[in-house]
């Protein structure tokens, strides 16, 4: 394992200075360094510490990787802007990434959530970004929601016996419950019947997907409607056919982990099929963690 050392420093995206981390070797570095986009309500250190602990495992496997506040977040200032909007920060963070690491040559943009949809909206307009690691990206629409709700959630509750026995026990609202899965029914019925918008984020998602010529490690929870539903809309999308089954996409699935791999054995694995996909140690195949001990 490599020495590392963490620096910080500011750099600027329409007139406002945010704040950017990066985590280098002290040795030899990786030519591909990791910029991990942060998603959501989020700053540069994640869901319980997530992007600072990613970053350090990155680097002590020779991989330099920068993190970084997006406007109006965190240690930044700016104006807040929403993921679709995403792509002057992303490419000003990546013009400080090679600067402030000249070892670093190209770039493979980490995103989770709404993040990994800002990074495929970005990536095949930068040469630098060569790769992408996705997980559990962001379609999130009305009726692809119901959907996916109707299809893993109320699925399972009716075959799910413990279900029933609340049900006949009265433990369950059975008016409430039935009011709630006929609204999701009815909104899942509007699929295609929504007023038109000329592109979709969800399109623009998969236009630039099938433009960007680099590799792409697709990981996706289990424990996860997010990536249910992402998994739902990709296959059902004509939009999308062929893009996730596509040559340069490794797939990697963990059954047990829920959306932001929140536990230390999830977010570990992530870190190390991340590390070993871009050193090029794993198989471009499909992966599926183990499952963990009783």
């Amino acid at each position: 394992m490599n020495e590392t050392r963490e620096q910080t420093f500011l750099f600027d995206v329409d007139g406002a200075p945010l704040v950017g981390i990066v985590s280098v070797p002290t040795s030899r570095v990786e030519a591909t360094g990791v910029l991990i986009v942060v998603g959501g309500p989020q700053y540069r250190v994640g869901s319980h510490r997530q992007f600072v602990l990613l970053a350090r495992a990155l680097a002590r496997r020779g991989i330099a990787a920068m993190r970084f506040d997006c406007a109006a977040m965190g240690d930044s200032a700016g104006v807040e802007r929403a993921f679709t909007e995403r792509d002057a920060e992303i490419r000003g963070a990546i013009d400080a990434f090679v600067r402030v690491v000249p070892s670093v040559r190209q770039v493979a943009i980490w995103g989770l959530c709404d993040a990994a949809s800002a990074a495929l909206m970005y990536a095949a307009g930068d040469a630098r970004v060569t790769r992408l690691v996705l997980l559990n990206p962001w379609v999130r629409s009305e009726t692809g929601l119901a959907q996916a709700q109707l299809k893993h959630h109320y699925s399972a509750k009716f075959v799910d016996r413990d279900f029933w026995k609340k049900l006949v026990s009265g433990r369950v609202d059975v008016w409430r419950a039935l009011t709630e899965f006929v609204a999701t029914w009815r909104t899942a019925r509007r699929a295609g019947q929504e007023p038109r918008v000329a592109t979709t984020y969800q399109e623009r998602m998969a236009i630039g997907w099938r433009r960007f010529d680099g590799d792409t490690l697709l990981i996706c929870s289990g424990n996860d409607l997010t990536a249910r539903e992402f998994l739902d809309h990709a296959e059902r999308d004509p939009a999308w056919a062929g893009l996730v089954e596509a040559p340069r996409v490794s797939r990697r699935r963990f059954d047990e982990a829920d959306h932001t791999f929140s536990r230390a054995q999830w977010r570990d694995q992530v870190a190390t099929w991340t590390a070993d996909w871009i050193i090029g140690e794993s198989e471009p195949v499909s992966g599926v963690a183990p499952r963990e001990a009783a």
